[in-house]
């Protein structure tokens, strides 16, 4: 049975300066309340939702002056659920894992296997969380995302003037980002950057995939040996731009692909560290450097490694 949402006509929305800088899909779910990302994905790809009569993506970022088109929206009792309980393990343990909060930021060491937003067959990410562990916090959106399985820092807005203060860092490349990712073989001491154009790809199978291509974005990481291990190496990457997978592709373009990658690893070198109990991705946002939104102070964060890299770290033959 479907059930009518409470506005069923369609809305004309004009974007204020409060709402400039934000993706269209979040705009939308603090408009359409209790209706999941999934719909807010399904009426965007339908052009049932238009900016100044046009279609548009769900990482459109809205404009000053925009007129945004809402439909009716009606939600079926299966898909209308709610978000996470606040009392679910695992949005719970979130709380542990934040590093750093003000009124203006939240820094949080984001554990792997968990995403940073729901939608694609997710029921929930950190941001949905995030939400549910702070009902009375009016703005919660992220500054930037990590993969899945990676771990490590990720940095929350509570205002729209940090998001556009931090949105704007990273458009000019002044936030610095430093990950840990142990890889197969000897990292050589010459590739110390690595400039190579990246493409989206989605496979027959619907696998969406990145490729080292000409046709694709430029993209830059640079890199520093942490340690030299027997059969692998402990490296510092530093994304220059910020595509998807960028880290994960440019060390398989390499040869030296990450510890217990599925989409882009080496199955023999996999076998081998899982061995060693390592039993996910050993990528890890390690250190971020920012200027804070408010203070303007230069702020540096770190996060630990979680136990089962370290573990994994000290079975491994130091050379």
């Amino acid at each position: 049975m479907n059930t009518p949402s409470p506005k069923q006509e369609v809305r004309m929305v004009t974007i204020d300066e409060d709402h400039t800088g934000q993706r269209i899909d979040n705009f939308l779910l603090t408009k359409l309340k209790g209706v999941p990302k999934s719909m807010i994905y399904r009426i965007v790809r339908k052009g049932e939702v238009r900016v100044n009569k046009k279609r548009i993506k769900p990482e459109y970022k809205l404009q000053d002056g925009d007129i945004v088109r809402i439909p009716p929206v009606r939600v079926s009792e299966s898909e209308g659920r709610p978000g996470p309980s606040a009392k679910l393990t695992k949005v719970s343990q979130l709380e542990d894992r934040i590093i750093y909060e003000d009124k203006f930021i939240i820094v949080l060491n984001k554990p792997s296997a968990i995403a940073v937003h729901g939608g694609s067959g997710v029921d929930f990410g950190v941001i949905e969380a995030m939400r549910s562990l702070r009902t009375q916090q009016k703005f919660l959106e992220l500054v930037h995302r990590l993969d899945k399985d990676t771990s490590g820092l990720l940095l929350i807005a509570k205002k729209r003037s940090a998001l556009k203060h931090l949105h704007d860092q990273l458009r000019q490349k002044k936030m610095q980002k430093d990950y840990l990712a142990l890889v197969r073989g000897e990292w050589q001491k010459h590739d110390k950057a690595v400039k190579a154009p990246l493409l989206k790809l989605t496979l027959k199978s619907g696998e969406r995939i990145v490729r080292v291509n000409k046709e694709g974005k430029e993209s830059e990481t640079r890199f520093k040996i942490m340690q030299r291990y027997s059969d692998a190496t402990l490296v510092q990457a530093s994304p220059i731009t910020g595509r998807t997978h960028q880290i994960r592709v440019h060390c398989q373009y390499t040869g030296h692909p990450i510890a217990c990658d599925e989409k882009y690893s080496e199955q023999k070198f996999d076998n081998a560290m899982r061995e060693h109990g390592l039993n996910r991705l050993f990528l890890h946002a390690a250190q971020l450097r920012f200027i804070h939104p408010d203070t303007n102070e230069i702020m540096q964060v770190n996060a630990p490694l979680d136990p089962v890299l370290e573990e994994t770290l000290g079975k491994l033959k130091k050379i």
